[in-house]
């Protein structure tokens, strides 16, 4: 054999190496898929414990990784709560990211270092696919719905994105892919207000003859706009071949999540996938209605199921399962009639979406923010369940944990490095969570304390008890998680000691 041949095969073997050495490296980052569920409680998920509903798809999720009984959401709505889980930072501290209204500005703004950027920066493909409810545009009111609407999911770090513009109960009812609304008949542009009807537009209040598929509850204000005869909240004119249909939602979200991974599959990505289903209006496909036996709130629970189940389905197919690194929770605890005659309290029977816990959606009582919350990553997590207190506000940092990476000075303020609890490597938690709702709390493994508020303590409308009171609450939850006993004046110390932690967090903020 020659020198040159020699030198060439020498040369061959070299770059041969050089790439399965970068393959290799390539293959040990995990893809990273976020399953966010919209009004979905603890108890709605039957691998923590509920006997009424079967969820086997997130069951087998749960079976192959950590099943966290002691994990929160930073807000019991739905706006702060996705603020904080994309931003690593307290959604109060800020006093703009109350529940935003369809046509809201992006409350993450671009400068603004998001975990979607960071996972781009990190050498990976990012998406966005399913419900947002994070304001599009610069400021309310001024987006270009017929156009490129910008500022938009790009500008914070996605790479792709198919969106709800807003939420299931809110004009303008249209898909926005890559900042553009899909389907968007230029002769029939779209018009949105928040303040004044369009003259012509029949309304919700005024014929509910034209709610021939959900009448909204008394009161509830979903009465406006009608929209796939549902009445919603805003104003909305045109774009009538733009408009979804809200039985085709999941369906039409899933098999974007599914093209996303398939597009993606030889190199990492990370995917935030946001469900609608249990989020009012209720309209399920038709293949689930009545198969729960619930109506449709229960109904929906399975189509979430089933879009779980489509994710993992593609994720074997391809080779991926092994490799890629799942976090399933919910923007916020339940809620059952929130705004529509769907039955859901009529035909909710002995299911408890709340679980063993008080409130639920809207509520500082504990079912208002203790979450489902899954990890699973068959190659390094091993099935267990853990007590640790976990909060989604720790993903950002955790996951900046994961990618070795260095967060830039300021971004997700609030997110601390739980990577080897999330793992299962230890159920070392976290000693605090902050918690909003209408007032402020602290949770500890074993404790929470309600800060005094003014707000009223039960909503008629949705049947929830709010857990605002002008007294502090202090109640011990490894003996009380029902929340029934308030200690305060008891254990005097322990609510001024978790007072003391409210108001350090506090006072960063003039910091």
């Amino acid at each position: 054999m020659n020198n040159t041949l020699i030198g060439c095969l020498g040369v061959g073997a070299a770059v041969l190496s050089s790439l399965q050495t970068t393959h290799a490296q390539q293959s040990e980052r995990p893809n990273v898929i976020f399953i966010l569920a919209d009004d979905i409680g603890y108890g709605d998920l039957s691998c923590n414990g509920e006997k009424t509903i079967h969820t086997p798809n997130v069951d087998a999720l749960a079976s192959r990784g950590v099943r966290f009984t002691d994990a929160h959401a930073v807000a019991a709505t739905s706006t702060p709560s996705r603020y904080s889980l994309l931003t690593g930072e307290y959604a109060w501290r800020r006093n703009d990211t109350g529940i935003a209204t369809g046509d809201a500005g992006m409350i993450i703004r671009p400068e603004q270092h998001t975990v979607a950027d960071m996972f781009q920066s990190g050498g990976y493909v990012t998406g966005a696919v399913g419900k947002w409810h994070l304001g599009l545009g610069d400021k309310a009111g001024t987006q270009d719905w017929n156009g490129f609407i910008t500022p938009g999911l790009k500008d914070i770090g996605f790479d792709y994105s198919y969106i709800m513009a807003a939420t299931g109960d809110r004009v303008p009812c249209v898909i926005v892919e890559n900042q553009r609304v899909v389907n968007l008949d230029p002769n029939d542009p779209i018009e949105v207000s928040y303040t004044t009807p369009f003259p012509g537009e029949p309304l919700g209040k005024d014929h509910p003859e034209l709610l021939t598929v959900l009448k909204p509850s008394v009161n509830h204000g979903h009465d406006q706009a009608i929209v796939n005869g549902v009445s919603r909240i805003g104003y909305m004119k045109g774009g009538k071949q733009a408009l979804w249909k809200d039985e085709n939602i999941a369906d039409s979200i899933t098999t974007k999540a599914v093209q996303f991974i398939e597009d993606n599959q030889h190199k990492p990505f990370f995917l935030y996938f946001a469900t609608n289903d249990a989020h009012v209006p209720r309209v399920p496909h038709p293949r689930f209605v009545g198969k729960s036996g619930m109506g449709a709130r229960g109904d929906a629970l399975l189509q979430f199921d089933w879009s779980v189940g489509e994710i993992l389905k593609v994720l074997d197919r391809l080779g991926l399962t092994e490799n890629t690194l799942i976090v399933l929770t919910s923007d916020n605890g339940p809620v059952v009639d929130d705004g529509y005659q769907d039955k859901a309290v009529e035909l909710l029977g002995k299911h408890r979406p709340w679980g063993d816990f008080r409130g639920g959606k809207y509520s500082n009582f504990e079912a208002g923010t203790r979450v489902p919350f899954i990890v699973s990553w068959p190659a390094n997590v091993k099935p267990a369940v853990s007590s640790a207190l976990v909060s989604q506000l720790d993903l950002f940092a955790s996951m900046a944990s994961l990618l070795n990476t260095t967060l830039p000075e300021g971004s997700a303020p609030d997110s601390r490095d739980f990577l080897n609890t999330l793992l299962g490597k230890t159920k070392l938690g976290r000693e605090y969570i902050i918690e909003q709702a209408g007032s402020l709390s602290v949770t500890t493994s074993n404790w929470k304390y309600i800060a005094p508020g003014n707000g009223p303590a039960y909503n008629k409308l949705t049947n929830t008890e709010l857990g605002n009171s002008k007294l502090p609450q202090l109640y011990n939850l490894k003996k009380d998680k029902g929340e029934k006993l308030n200690l305060a004046d008891k254990y005097p110390d322990k609510v001024k000691e978790l007072q003391a932690i409210l108001d350090k967090e506090k006072n960063k903020n003039n910091d």
